[in-house]
């Protein structure tokens, strides 16, 4: 097949394009690569061209990052209009097109009090009335090469082989639930493949089934950097209030366990990023 991928050079982008690549033609589609695949650009005629070409179409983009990110920029003006128009100019392509696509959306879909949340809420309902299907992330994590948009694993190692004491934006008690990017991409080509199945399912959780607190997961990246021979202390923030970090923890659908499992545990998921940033 012919896909595209919007957001290829993102977190999630970059693994798919890499795992897809081996059987199916992929266009890749980021501004990173160059202005003219700049998703705000009304009636892009390369994103125009692409979409004609292509049989199905991942929906990555998003101006996002991390916890940090989205405390700092979510209520901003420049936030929010780069993704309401990343939105609409992209939507509105798809419903004149009618291909197929899958639309990257977040487990915050359901926090009303998050604006990221809530244009991925959006999402959602534009994606249904289009008769595609919205995946909900919960946590992925992988290799990542924007130092301001790292999501906590990736930032983690970063900061520990810069410093032996890291102090963490919070007090590590909320938990989260953690999808490593390989088993992700895998996940997504199964929902491609099986795209008339999956459907009337409208929404799909990717998760791993299994919640953490960063408590642990800070205890659980300490260890692996013993192995390597340095010793990392990670200093939880107790005055942390913050919604984003401390948001009530949602439960993820587990009906798409009938179809796919993760085949990576943490540990292995973080020796993988901590392997490649040690090269």
């Amino acid at each position: 097949m012919n896909i595209l991928i919007l957001g290829s050079e993102g977190q999630i982008g970059k693994h798919l394009f890499n795992h897809l690549k081996k059987k199916h033609k992929i266009f890749s589609f980021d501004l990173l690569n160059s202005n003219s695949e700049d998703l705000r650009i009304y009636k892009n005629k390369k994103l125009k061209s692409l979409i004609k070409k292509s049989n199905f179409i991942f929906f990555l983009a998003f101006d996002v990052g991390g916890s940090k990110y989205l405390k700092n920029y979510q209520y901003s003006y420049k936030f929010l209009l780069n993704n309401i128009s990343i939105i609409k100019n992209t939507f509105e392509e798809f419903a004149i097109s009618k291909k197929k696509f899958i639309f990257a959306s977040s487990q915050m879909s359901n926090m009303n009090y998050s604006p990221y949340g809530i244009l991925k809420k959006i999402g959602e309902d534009v994606t249904s009335s289009l008769n595609c299907i919205s995946v909900k992330f919960w946590n992925v994590y992988g290799i990542e090469n924007d130092p301001k948009k790292n999501h906590v694993v990736t930032d983690f190692i970063l900061k520990g082989l810069k410093s032996s004491v890291v102090k963490m934006e919070t007090n590590g008690k909320e938990q989260r639930d953690f999808l490593y990017a390989d088993d992700c991409c895998e996940a997504l080509e199964i929902i491609m493949n099986n795209f008339n199945k999956f459907k009337n399912k409208k929404i799909i959780d990717l998760h791993s089934g299994k919640f953490i607190s960063i408590r642990i997961l800070a205890k659980t990246i300490s260890k692996i950097f013993l192995t390597y021979g340095k010793r990392v202390k990670f200093v939880p923030n107790k005055n942390s209030t913050d919604k984003v970090q401390n948001n009530l923890m949602n439960k993820g659908n587990d009906y798409f366990f009938k179809y796919w499992k993760p085949k990576y545990s943490l540990e292995q998921g973080i020796k993988k990023i901590f392997e490649y940033y040690l090269k």
